[in-house]
Parts: C-alpha cells; sequence; structure tokens
C-alpha cells in the first residue's frame, strides 16, 4: 500500500499525486485544470488519491481590483556579487516602471523552498525568482494557482509553459574555448560548477563543443566539478590538475572566482598565468579586472536579464501576450592579460 505523503512531514505535491497514480506530472495538472486530453478512468484515479492523501493546491490568486505596484524578488542569495548585482538590476528597472519591491531571501523552516508562502497575493502582484533553488515541477503548482511569476537564471531546465530569462551559457563557454583555441592550446581543461544545473551543463556543453570542432578530444581527467564555485575550490581543483603527469595549459573556470581560484593554484606552483598557463573566466565581476593579471572572461548580461524579466512579469500581470517564454541572452567574451599562447 502507498504510504500517504502527509505522513512524510509535508505537504503532498503534484508530484507525490503523479507517483503514486503512475502517470505524468503534466496529467495531474491538467486534471487539477480540467483540461482535455486524460481518460475518464485516470482522472478519477488522480481524484481519489488527492482526497486519500489532502492534497491542497495552492491558492489561486485572485485578480486584483487595483495595481498593487508590488512585486516580490526571492533571492537566497542576495549578499553574493553576482546576485547582488541581478536583484539591483531587477530593482532598477521596477522603479524606471513604478513598481516597488518585497526582497525575500527565506526558505521554510526545514530549508526547503516555500513556494506557498511566496504567493503574498493579499500583497504583491507577481514575482521575480532568481536562480530558484525548487524542483521544477514546483511551479507547475504556483502557475496553476494564477500567480504571474518569472524565473530569472534558472537553475534547473524550466517547464516549457513557465516564463523564464536566462543566459547562452552553452554560447559563451564555448567563446571562451575557442578563444584558447584560437591561440593555440589543445590542453585546455574546464572545472565545472555545481552537477545537473543548467549553467553547468550548458557551460560544459560549449566547451566540448569547440573542442569537437577544433578535432580536439579532451581527457576525462581534464574535466572537473566545484561543488562550491567559489575561489578555494577553484584552486583544489586547480592544484589536482597543474599535478597531472601532462597537465593543462589553459583552465576555463565555472565563474570568476573559480578562475581567481586557478590563477592562486597557478602562483603556487610557480607557474606564470599567462605565459605558462592560461585562464578564463565567466561572470565578468568587478574582482576580475582587480586582479593580476585581470582576467579573461564571458561577460553576462546581468541588466538586460532583469530587464526582461520585468517586462515579462509586467506582461503577465497585465493579462498581455507574450511573445516567448523563454529568453536566452547572449554573452560576450572579455579578453583581458590572463591568456596567451602556450608556452613552445
Amino acid at each position: 500500500m502507498t504510504q500517504p505523503a502527509s505522513t512524510h512531514g509535508h505537504r503532498p505535491t503534484i508530484r507525490d499525486i503523479a507517483d503514486m497514480v503512475g502517470v505524468s506530472i503534466a496529467t495531474v495538472s491538467r486534471v487539477l485544470n480540467d483540461g482535455p486530453g486524460v481518460s475518464s478512468e485516470t482522472r478519477a484515479l488522480v481524484r481519489q488519491a488527492m482526497e486519500r492523501e489532502g492534497f491542497r493546491r495552492l491558492r489561486r490568486a485572485p485578480r486584483p481590483s487595483r495595481v498593487r505596484d508590488l512585486i516580490t524578488v526571492r533571492c537566497t542569495y542576495a549578499l553574493e556579487e553576482y546576485f547582488g548585482a541581478v536583484v539591483s538590476g531587477i530593482a532598477q528597472s521596477l522603479r524606471a516602471r513604478g513598481k516597488r519591491l518585497v526582497l525575500s531571501t527565506d526558505t521554510s523552516d526545514n530549508g526547503a523552498p516555500d513556494l506557498d508562502h511566496l504567493l503574498l497575493t493579499e500583497i504583491t502582484d507577481g514575482a521575480l525568482l532568481v536562480l530558484p533553488p525548487d524542483d521544477p515541477t514546483a511551479f507547475l503548482e504556483l502557475r496553476d494557482s494564477g500567480y504571474p511569476f518569472v524565473l530569472v537564471d534558472p537553475r534547473f531546465t524550466p517547464p516549457e509553459d513557465v516564463a523564464a530569462v536566462s543566459v547562452a551559457h552553452a554560447a559563451g563557454a564555448r567563446a571562451a574555448t575557442q578563444h584558447l583555441i584560437d591561440l593555440g592550446h589543445r590542453r585546455i581543461a574546464i572545472i565545472t560548477g555545481p552537477p545537473e544545473q543548467l549553467s553547468s551543463d550548458g557551460r560544459l556543453s560549449g566547451y566540448r563543443s569547440a573542442l569537437s570542432g577544433a578535432g580536439i578530444s579532451a581527457p576525462d581527467e581534464y574535466i572537473r566539478s566545484a561543488w562550491e564555485p567559489d575561489v578555494n575550490h577553484g584552486m583544489s581543483v586547480s592544484k589536482a590538475l597543474l599535478d597531472l603527469a601532462e597537465p593543462p595549459t589553459a583552465i576555463v573556470g565555472f565563474n570568476d572566482k573559480v578562475a581567481i581560484g586557478a590563477m592562486r593554484a597557478a602562483t603556487e606552483r610557480g607557474i606564470d598565468v599567462p605565459s605558462q598557463l592560461s585562464v578564463v573566466g565567466f561572470d565578468a565581476l568587478e574582482l576580475s579586472r582587480l586582479v593580476h593579471p585581470p582576467l579573461t572572461t564571458v561577460r553576462q548580461p546581468i541588466d538586460e536579464m532583469a530587464r526582461i524579466g520585468v517586462e515579462l512579469l509586467l506582461r503577465l500581470i497585465n493579462g498581455l501576450e507574450v511573445e516567448a517564454l523563454h529568453v536566452e541572452l547572449m554573452c560576450d567574451l572579455v579578453l583581458r592579460s590572463s591568456t596567451a599562447p602556450p608556452p613552445r
């Protein structure tokens, strides 16, 4: 007998109901919204499971009788430099539109994202969720509630009918790797970020695409991951790369902090950057310009991402047509002094 989800210490979700009945999450969503394409037998099984497990859908947000001009912005990483810049860009864009924001950095008591609390239907007109840590399927419930929201720089691939704006991670990493190839490098390593994240997968894909296009095969030992993409982890992973029997002559970092960690590892090993090791970062943080040598990096269009996220949300709030729910913005490569041809 299936154990009721409610006894697991959390409110049963669409995913729980789908797993119990043995159908897709989309099917449960269609049943919730009386949508077509579901047999009467399946519809009955889903509704029985909902009743048995005490399933309670997120409350539907009523259409406001007046515009409150107040937007929720949720970002659990708002104090970090990159995400602080994203939130600042959102705040500026909202201010230009005559809107105010409520900044939320909280999760629920058990540390999990709390979308039910997020709704704030009596207070805000909609929400911008920056790098949301939630399971993508949770957004189906939020969407079904009628509460407008947009994902900004999503952690995972968003559902097709959920609005999102992100950057072209693969294209950015491809440009960075191609730059190193054009300089003459053939032994190019990459340090990715947390596994299974959209940014990590995209940047690894771009790296591999550039190498493949140049007829270069990277050994598995050249592909490493920094679970915590910061300077310390970038440094420790880079030391392992530099200690290989045939170390790379260039490293592509998941972000600027990882790349700066690689530069520090090289300094500890007595390896000069860039004459003996080239390093490329990602994000174009202010720190990347201040280190020595200044870091070649991929600049993300933070202000544009914030602006488009706000525009998408306001169109959803006002019931206007949205031409594209998923918007992907191109990055550009900033050439500085941390890259050079490989040593002869």
